[in-house]
Order: structure tokens, then sequence, then C-alpha cells
């Protein structure tokens, strides 16, 4: 078989992550490269198709250049490495997510399926750039999702044959793929997927022209005699990319809904939210001074029900301040805001960002409305409502800086979902815990939430407890706070006593 000009490769190496972008992405840098294998069946030409198949959902694309070695190569130097590669051509390094799982590491069944590995359409001479001089884009039905250069590799062409060298030998027609830059993500049947490798600072600016695949479903089920295809939400989030990305494809039903929130840590235990529930945000934001958390307020705000509480994991979503061009690219269509409000799970608190701006709305009655239907426990800005009095009538409680009639583009560019923000002085992150009620709102780091709930609730106790000696006629000296011997007789069954209708004096 030839493809591209290619003879069948003995070799198709893969390397992990080569692209800062990507490794930005994935949030880890490799100090040094690392490889797998890709068998020869899972080669295909352009105009081919790859069958999802029957029972997955996580099949990922990845444009990639590849590099075809045309010079027996064996304990090279880095830079004698680029000297042993005949031809560059642009490559598709597919993926199942789902058998990741399978693999303990080897990807061999999830990345070595037929199809999976498309080369071409066609194989450019090497010569024709330094090994800095090279560029790959992908298209999804015809949307630009992918594109950097080779002059931003952590690990150059040469440098990977090099490597390579140390430890195997690399013969004439072996295909090494060399990264996906960041923007991999899931495709679905029917999508078109097109990968193009081009020089564009050398004459003429040739290209491999574009690698075109598109995606089919499987409908043969895999059987008994294997491991079968398991995901899990951080599996999802990945092969989408990020966790708004999951949540733009789960709102335009491209994707599957996560098994748990993202942000549910598992903090809020019933024994916690009940202790939570009777504990004001004074006496918690006492807890967490303690602990020397002291800017954990989002100020400036005030519900618009009296009496509301507020308790849930924090969603957050992020608006930057107006401009144009950004609005324009921006603020039109499915933006953050829309996300955000379409994404929101049962038990999570929308905490938007609005940079303390009050003079616009960050949300008016239709997203409060979808957010209180998708089971929201709250929401908390630090700017405007507009439709303050219709938003007033929904059951959902909103903290905010009161009502202004401006729409979103006065002020405001929707900029982002799902990422840490500063909301009315206060930082706060996807999966903190939200409390609020009519002194204000806080913020609670997770891994404090149960130590911090459990001393308020002991001290709203306390609390009460002074209150009914208060109220019977004790002085406050000495009682508030409790000195050594009221704190004796608390700890001694005071408050049963009281709540019998006596009082210490």
């Amino acid at each position: 078989m030839t493809i591209a000009g290619i003879a069948t490769p003995g070799k198709i190496i893969a390397v992990h992550l080569n692209y800062p972008s990507r490794a930005a992405q994935r949030g880890r840098t490799p100090a040094q490269p690392s490889y797998f294998f890709k068998p020869a069946s899972s080669l295909a030409g352009t105009g081919g198709t790859i069958e999802r198949p029957a029972g997955t959902e996580l099949l990922a694309f990845e444009g990639e250049i590849a590099i075809v070695i045309g010079e027996r190569a064996r304990h090279v130097s880095p830079a004698d490495g680029w000297t042993h590669v005949a031809q560059v051509t642009a490559a598709n390094d597919f993926g199942l997510y789902d058998l990741r799982a399978a693999d303990k590491g080897s990807n061999v069944r999830n990345k070595g399926g037929d199809g999976f590995t498309p080369l071409g359409p066609v194989a450019l001479p090497a010569h024709i750039a330094g090994e800095d001089g090279w560029r790959v884009r992908t298209w999804v039905n015809g949307e630009l999702v992918q594109e950097d250069t080779s002059d931003t590799l952590l690990f150059t062409f040469g440098r990977l044959v090099a490597d390579l060298s140390q430890h195997l030998t690399l013969e004439p027609g072996d295909v090494i793929l060399t990264g996906t830059p960041a923007g991999s993500s899931v495709v679905v049947p029917g999508d078109i997927v097109e990968v193009e490798v081009d020089a564009p600072g050398a004459p003429g600016a040739p290209s491999t022209g574009r690698l075109i695949t598109t995606v089919t479903q499987g409908d043969v089920p895999f059987g008994d005699y294997g491991t079968k295809p398991k995901v899990d939400d951080a599996q999802r989030i990945e092969a989408w990319g990020s966790e708004a990305e999951h949540a733009a494809a789960l709102a335009a039903g491209l994707a599957s809904q996560l098994d748990t929130p993202a942000a549910a840590s598992g903090v809020l235990t019933d024994e916690v939210r009940a202790l939570l529930d009777g504990a004001a945000v004074a006496t918690l934001s006492v807890a967490l001074r303690k602990r020397g958390y002291h800017d954990i307020f989002i100020e400036g705000v005030r519900a618009n029900h009296p009496g509301d509480r507020i308790l849930g994991y924090a969603k957050t979503l992020r608006f930057i301040p107006f401009r144009p061009d950004l609005f324009a690219s921006h603020g039109g269509g499915f933006n953050a805001q829309k996300l955000a409000f379409d994404t929101v799970r049962p038990g999570e608190v929308l905490v938007v960002e609005a940079r303390g701006e009050r003079g616009t709305g960050t949300v008016g009655d239709v997203l409060a409305l979808r957010a209180q239907v998708r089971g929201a426990a709250g929401i908390v800005t630090d700017g405007g409502v507009r439709d303050f009095d219709a938003v007033a009538g929904f059951e959902i409680p909103v903290f905010s800086q009161g009502p202004h009639p401006s729409v979103l583009g006065r002020r405001h560019v929707p900029w982002a979902v799902d990422v840490t923000i500063a909301c009315g002085g206060a930082a706060v992150q996807p999966g903190d815990v939200i409390v609020g009620d009519g002194d204000g709102v806080i913020v609670i780091p997770p891994q404090l939430v149960a130590e911090v709930a459990a001393e308020a609730a002991e001290q709203e106790r306390q609390d009460a407890y002074v209150a009914r000696q208060v109220a019977g006629g004790a002085a406050v000296d000495g009682l508030f706070p409790m000195n050594a011997e009221w704190l004796a007789r608390y700890h001694a069954g005071a408050d049963a006593e009281a709540s019998a209708g006596g009082v210490d004096r």
C-alpha cells in the first residue's frame, strides 16, 4: 500500500505532547519527549472515512505534521536529525478516549483502530523549508479549529529523530507524528475533518493539500471477550478540550451529560449542608478569619428577596470591559453568558464577575428563569440585574448590586465560563462553596468547608445560649464573649436548663 507517495512504513511513532499550546491545555509540560506506536493497519489516505465504534462517544481528532525518514538513522545528533528526514506531510492522529482504560498507557486500542492514521494527500520534500518553517491547520466542518507552527515546538524534528535513534534504528519510510497543538476535540458522525500542512515561508508556499476524513457511525457492538468502552467525566472534559467546550457541545446536543457536577467535590454532604443551613454568614466569616481568610466577602451585593439564603457550588462566568471588536467576536450567538446559564447544574450557584460595574445588567428575566428551571441554587453578580422586578418574582435567589435597565453590551463582553474570577473583591473558583444571607455572600474553599461548618454550628449554639441568658437578665460582661466560668456552665448543661426556663445569673 502506498499513501501520499509513501510506501507502508515499518514504524509509525507518535509523540505525546510537543506544542506549548497543547501542554498548557493539558496542564503539564514534559521535560523530555515520550512516544507510542501506531500500527500500519491504521493508515488511511485522504477522502476516506473513520468509524466511531458502536457504544462509544469520544472519538477525537489531532491534526499533526508527519515527518518521513529518508536516510537510516542510528545514534545521530539533534543537529543532524533533520538531515535524515526526506518528506513532510499532514496526519490526523485519531484517538478513542473510551478505550484509554483498556490500554494502560500503550494506546494500542484507543489510537490503533483501522483508519485512525490518515496521511497525505501529498508528501512534500523536506528540503524546501527548515525544520522550523512548517505550519499545521485543522478544520472541522469548514471551521478552523487548530493552527500552529513548527517553530514553537518543545522538541524539534531533529531532536525527535536523534532521541529515537538512541534506542532503535529509524529506517527509510518510517513515519513520526510530531504532536498536535491546542484545539483537538471530539467529532461525531457526519463531521468532516480536514488537516493541511504547508510551508508558508517557502517559495510558492507549498502545501500538502487538505487531508479529508469523514466520521461515520459503526454498528458492530463490542463483544464480551475484551475490555469494553468506558468513560468518566474527566475523560469527557479532556476529550472535548475543557469543561466549557464540553458544556457548549452538550447544549448543542453533541455530548453526553456529565455524571456528576464537575464542581461537586463531595464536601456538601447532607450533614455539612445541615450545619451550614443553621449558620449565619457572619458566623462563618469568623471561622474563616481565624484561618487567615479575610477577603472572602463578595462585597456590595444584596438579595432580591428579603430573608433569602443561598448555598451551593460555584459555577463561574467572567465579563471583561466592553470593546467593540471583542464584543463583535464574543458577544453574539451562543456566547459565554448564554453558555453559563444554559449549562448550570442543580446545586450550583452562578457567580458572575462584572468588576463591580453597576451601570448595566448582567442577568435578565429569561436567563434567570433558565437557571431556575435547571435547578441552580442561586445567582450572585457584582453587577446589575435587568428586568429586576420580573427576576424578583422568581423563586431563585439573586444577589446583586441592584437594578439597571441597560443591556450587556453597554459595559461588558461575555468572556469565559468555569474559570477563576474576582467577584466583589473575592477570588472565586469553580467548586468553591458559596453561602449567602441577609449579611451578604462569602466564598469558602472546599477543603475548609467541613471544619468551618462544624465550628460555625457550635458557635451558633453558643450564641443562642448567650442570647437566652441576656434575655433573662444576665449582664453581658464576661458572658459576651463567654469567659471560662460561663463556658464551664455552658458545657455542663446550662443550655438544657435555659431551654427549660431557667436563667444563670
